[in-house]
């Protein structure tokens, strides 16, 4: 973009500011000439045009926020243009000190950048060019949960990239969180393209998060550079907590401390039991196909199998849901008899379906399984705090 300011005549006023100049100056010039005393006190205040990028500079970040800048003098015109003549938007500021872009660079770019400044010591045109830089693999962030999303007490933010991040440390300093009321967090890394962040305990309802990366040209280290800024904006909702024992065979539901609704289930037979632990409620789907061949067992093997479920709400991405089951509700609040999920009947499992939402939280206790790993994606909570927040930005 361009941008032109009309001028005013600089001749009384540069006569009577040189005088003033001259006077204050004259113990340091008086052995130079009057030609002299003038030109060096002309070059004194000159206007001095400053731009963020040397000229000649070939490895530019795009996001990087070109701003011209004038000392001594305001901006007569600015241009940026690349090599095929496209020009960049900028916005000059009503004093005329400084001009700004207002859209990003492209990558693998070249530039012209054009300046001209005027002031009470002549004119000043700068120019200078310079290149976009070229990265070995782009990245794109993604945010979790969605823009204005309201979300249960359990759930964290989640930063991922969909390339391996080999500096995480600057990954995160691209990310900035505020919550209201404000809360501490901390950065966990689940896996070599997501970090997490939560509180020390669950959110409390009502607070607000606002999520933003600001990441476009940014390095992530070994020529890795993000390609994009993302946003997002989320409110925590009521408190639900879905309460599983395997010793009572029930998931019994809580909503801000008050016990709503009681359901038997039947959890993870012997042979596959159901992990124990905290689990976060991700997504809810009305009809899914269950397949075992998804983690390795053969859905035609005696122990495998494939199979319509409805109303499955997720709990793990390993693979467990509370599902309908009307093939066990026999056994539902009396034996396991599941490959892992929680059974429950179809009148169950679609209240489930219809009134759980991302984040809400789910406890399973009793079961003669492990405990849900802390980096399944949806077993933050069982991470203990004092790990969590001393974080693994520097474990790859």
């Amino acid at each position: 973009m361009s941008i032109c300011r009309g001028g005013r005549s600089l001749g009384s006023l540069t006569a009577v500011s040189l005088v003033a100049l001259l006077a204050v100056g004259c113990d340091r010039l008086h052995d130079a000439s009057p030609a002299g005393q003038v030109h060096s006190a002309l070059e004194q205040i000159r206007p001095k045009v400053a731009v963020p990028i040397k000229d000649g500079d070939l490895e530019v970040s795009p996001g990087v926020p070109v701003k011209v800048q004038v000392e001594d003098g305001t901006l007569l015109s600015v241009s940026l243009t690349a090599a095929d003549g496209t020009v960049v938007p900028g916005q000059l500021t009503p004093d005329g000190h400084s001009w700004e872009i207002t859209q990003p660079l492209d990558f693998s770019t070249a530039y012209r950048l054009r300046a001209e400044a005027v002031g009470l010591g002549g004119k000043t045109t700068s120019n200078m060019n310079f290149a976009t830089l070229t990265p070995r693999v782009k990245t794109h962030p993604y945010l979790d949960p969605n823009d204005e999303e309201v979300v249960g007490v359990g759930q964290p933010v989640a930063l991922r990239f969909d390339e391996n991040v080999p500096d995480r440390k600057a990954a995160q300093d691209l990310v900035k969180i505020t919550t209201t009321p404000p809360v501490e967090g901390a950065f966990y890394w689940i896996n070599n393209r997501e970090v997490r962040w939560r509180p020390e305990h669950y959110w409390a309802p009502g607070t607000q998060v606002t999520i933003d990366v600001n990441g476009y040209g940014k390095s992530l280290g070994e020529g890795v550079v993000v390609d994009g800024d993302v946003h997002s904006a989320f409110t925590v909702g009521e408190a639900t907590f879905f309460n599983a024992d395997d010793s009572t065979k029930t998931v019994v539901v809580e909503r801000n401390g008050q016990v709503i609704r009681t359901m038997p289930t039947s959890m993870g037979k012997d042979s596959t039991p159901t992990e124990n632990g905290i689990y976060i409620i991700a997504d809810r789907n009305e009809q899914i196909i269950m397949d075992s061949s998804t983690y390795g067992v053969p859905s035609s093997s005696p122990d495998g199998y494939r199979t319509p479920v409805d109303y499955a709400t997720r709990m793990s991405y390993n693979g467990t849901f509370m599902h309908s089951a009307p093939w066990s509700v026999g056994a539902q609040g009396s034996y396991d008899t599941s490959h892992g999920c929680l059974n429950l009947s179809p009148e169950d499992a679609r209240w489930v379906y219809e009134n759980a939402k991302r984040g809400d939280v789910a406890v399973v206790r009793n079961t003669s399984g492990d405990t849900l790993s802390g980096v399944d994606g949806l077993g933050d909570w069982n991470i203990p705090w004092a790990e969590w927040k001393a974080g693994n930005a520097d474990n790859r």
